[in-house]
């Protein structure tokens, strides 16, 4: 690819953000900065966030996975343990979030300690999802080389027969991550790439409200 981009332009309109309509709870913001972003359309999944973790190669590295809770707390997501993600949160587990919502011109970016959830909780999540995708959980070994795509499937027609009428335990080795923030910062395109960028930082229980330059 050889390509001149610089030409590429947009004007963000679409919105601001002012510190008199700020809620004290970066949760509260969050909440009502999602709904908006689902109701408005355009976005195919609103829970996709991209999370950085630190590899043991020493190199960041970003991937897209899916929210499945978000409270007070933290934010959840679900992964295998022995993947490279897992590998890298069990040696470092600072850990950060981005969402990014073009059809309202928004970002957000969490800040955060990556802790593994109860195994109650990631039983119950378990057992709410698809029997094929339970089954995939136990199929692949995430993040190992593999020979060939028919082994993966090797795998899941064995596992399929495997467990037949039964029911599907949720691996061991599978589970969720709460990331509890320690600053969320929330990006609001404007014109003139003057944008809003606002940033709560969490001091003892309670959340600093800055605003950034841009």
């Amino acid at each position: 690819m050889n390509r001149d981009l610089t030409n590429y332009r947009k004007s963000y309109e679409k919105n601001f953000l002012e510190e008199k309509n700020l809620p004290d709870s970066p949760f509260v913001l969050f909440s009502e900065w999602f709904m908006e972003v689902e109701n408005t359309g355009g976005v195919e999944e609103t829970n996709a966030m991209t999370i950085t973790t630190l590899g043991l190669d020493g190199f960041p590295k970003n991937r897209v996975v899916l929210l499945k809770e978000v409270d007070a707390n933290g934010f959840v997501f679900y992964t295998n343990y022995t993947s490279e993600k897992g590998k890298a949160i069990a040696n470092n587990n600072k850990v950060c979030l981005s969402f990014f919502w073009p059809n309202l011109e928004r970002q957000v970016i969490v800040k955060g300690i990556a802790e593994k959830i109860n195994e109650e909780k990631s039983n119950a999540y378990f057992q709410s999802r698809p029997r094929g995708s339970q089954l995939g959980a136990w199929a692949s070994y995430q993040s190992e080389t593999i020979s060939s795509r028919e082994t993966l499937e090797g795998r899941l027609t064995s596992l399929e027969s495997q467990y037949a009428n039964k029911d599907i335990p949720k691996p061991p080795f599978w589970g969720g991550y709460c990331v509890k923030p320690v600053s969320l910062e929330f990006w609001q395109g404007r014109p003139n790439r003057l944008h809003d960028r606002i940033r709560y930082t969490e001091r003892n229980d309670t959340w600093k409200i800055e605003r950034l330059s841009p």
